[in-house]
């Protein structure tokens, strides 16, 4: 849901903070007072083209930011769009969008606060957004999402997630197929390359910690002088050997075990530093003999040291080859190489199982799609059926509508009894909604027909049999009113409200009879001071501001006031009976 909506610099908009609702909101407001801009403010922070004409007279930047609440609908998905993205936000239940433009410089999108492409905030907005007016994210006109409507109308998606397996699973043996199909030459050089290099890594006889070994014997080697004379120092200084003066430590530590056992024996309070010294006596002992025998081990070999050098530099080398981190990415490339070889050296054999395989599984995609072809076609009639009582409704009884299915064969296709057809991850038909508006006329794509009012009730009624198939969770419908009249007015206004049930609705009117529906009305007012105009929008609080903007709607002077009333009330008469009948 849109929580909120801030807007600075945008337009004739100067500052505006919004407060939506659930259900049904409506903007209402006298022509040219800015009531569309909110919706061109809406579909540039969902990643519409950053044009800096938006930005208001006299500022330098505009900025919109809103705050969306993620609720049921669709949630998980766009959890996993920001997921994928690395944008969701510790607090999971709400989400910010923001989108600044410049005078002079890039525009910027934020998403959570992370500055984010243009790309992805479409992407973002189109999961949580259906805009139905000019604008991109009107889904209903991009035919390939007809599809996914269609399936979502006849509980197909499960089966469909089953067909998509499959299909990934032929696309990995198609491409070793092609992989080993190709000319005897080619993957002859390819074979003799892969020989060469596990014959190289072989030779290498290289072992998996080998490299930080052979670091930690360079650096001892390279050091051996240093290490000699450091150890001979310090048994020196234990052991006082070729030394002219001064008592060695060794010595000296034993004379005071010495004297402290003397006074021990004496005072028994001197008992523990009596041990202490004795423990150190040892211990000095211990590490004098350890020194001078590591003193003598150390020697200077300048052959070993070039021959570590020589096998680090293989290894060096062998990882810039193979483009691997570490001795363990080499012996992994040798391993994925030898599998290779052996399916290159096999490939005849592999080909015939392989083909074995592309074929049951085209059969087995053949089979589902079948069945999901018949299941659309019926859901289609369905579907044509639900749209085009809706659409008499709303005054379009001579409309015909219908869900097309189309196939196209294929000679690499799946199979079908004798037939193959072109298809993918959800099957073998091209789905696409038809309309006539007019009798005589063939059905033609729905976006080549519809425009204006007459694309909005269009709209409206797939909206209402799609409802518990769209997952969009905010529908925006601006100007839904156009060519249309008073009468129709209020069937339209019951028709979105019904829609606020399962989504969050927005709508942009001209039509008191519609506005009467709303849950919650806001009225947009243009404001002149001197050169500059600016657009407010305020919340219409309780039903004497209701009324009053009802009936300047209405245009009939004092007799407005009546009529708006009665409109309210056959409104809230209409919006109760609907939710008892919910309710029984």
């Amino acid at each position: 849901m849109l929580e909120e909506l801030r807007i600075s610099n945008f337009a004739v908009i100067d500052a505006l903070e919004l407060s939506f609702g659930p259900g049904f909101n409506v903007i209402t407001g006298e022509t040219g007072a800015g009531k569309s801009i909110l919706i061109d403010a809406v579909e540039l922070l969902l990643g519409a083209k950053a044009d800096p004409a938006f930005i208001r007279a006299g500022a330098e930047r505009c900025s919109i930011e809103g705050f969306i609440t993620l609720g049921g609908r669709n949630q998980s998905a766009i959890k996993a769009v920001l997921e994928r993205e690395d944008l969701l936000d510790e607090d999971t239940g709400y989400l910010t969008l923001q989108r600044e433009i410049r005078r002079r410089g890039r525009s910027s999108a934020r998403v959570n606060g992370v500055a984010v492409n243009s790309a992805l905030l479409r992407e973002i907005g189109q999961m949580l957004f259906d805009i139905h007016g000019q604008s991109e994210h009107l889904s209903l006109f991009r035919p390939r999402h007809h599809i996914d409507l269609l399936d979502r109308y006849a509980d197909l998606l499960d089966a469909r997630a089953g067909l998509g397996a499959l299909v990934q699973d032929l696309t990995a043996a198609q491409s070793e197929i092609v992989l080993l199909s190709e000319d005897k030459e080619s993957l002859q050089r390819q074979a003799d390359l892969l020989r060469h290099e596990i014959q190289e890594i072989s030779a290498a006889a290289l072992q998996p910690d080998e490299e930080d070994a052979l670091l930690a014997e360079r650096h001892r080697l390279a050091n051996s002088e240093q290490l000699a004379t450091l150890a001979r120092e310090c048994a020196q200084l234990l052991n006082g050997d070729d030394r002219d003066a001064g008592m060695p430590l060794v010595d000296g530590l034993m004379q005071v075990a010495a004297s402290l056992s003397k006074l021990a024996q004496i005072d028994a309070d001197l008992s523990g530093e009596r041990l202490l010294a004795e423990d150190l006596t040892q211990g000095a002992q211990d590490l004098a003999l350890t020194i001078a025998r590591y003193a003598d081990e150390i020697e200077f070999d300048p052959a070993r040291l070039d021959e570590v050098e020589e096998r680090l530099e293989l290894i060096r080398a062998l990882k810039r080859r193979f483009q691997a981190a570490d001795i363990a990415g080499i012996l992994s490339y040798a391993a994925d190489a030898t599998k290779e070889l052996e399916n290159i050296d096999h490939s005849e054999e592999r080909l015939v199982e392989l083909r074995l395989r592309e074929r049951s599984l085209l059969i087995q995609i053949g089979d589902i799609s079948l069945r999901l072809s018949r299941a659309r076609a019926e859901a289609g009639r369905e579907l044509a059926g639900a749209v085009m009582r809706e659409l008499q409704e709303l005054r379009m009884d001579r409309t015909r509508f219908e869900a097309r299915l189309a196939q196209a064969e294929h000679p690499s296709g799946c199979i079908v009894g004798d037939k193959r057809y072109k298809f993918d991850g959800k099957g073998m038909d091209d789905v696409e909604f038809m309309l006539s508006a007019n009798p005589g006329q063939p059905p033609l794509p729905l976006a080549k027909v519809a425009s204006g009012g007459e694309a909005a009730r269009i709209m409206l009624a797939l909206k209402r049999v799609l409802t518990a198939a769209d997952q969009t969770p905010v529908l925006i419908f601006d100007e839904v009113d156009q060519g249309i009249g008073g009468r129709i007015g209020a069937v339209v206004g019951e028709k979105l409200w019904s829609l606020s049930r399962e989504h969050q609705v927005l709508c942009v009117t001209h039509l008191p009879q519609l506005a009467a529906y709303a849950d919650i009305h806001f009225r947009a007012h243009k404001d002149i001071a001197g050169a500059g105009v600016s657009t407010s929008v305020q919340a219409l609080a309780d039903d004497a501001a209701r009324i009053s903007e009802l009936a300047e709607m209405l245009g009939a002077g004092a007799a407005g006031v009546d009529g708006a009333r009665e409109l309210l009330a056959a409104a809230r008469g209409r919006k109760a009976s609907f939710a008892a009948g919910s309710r029984s």
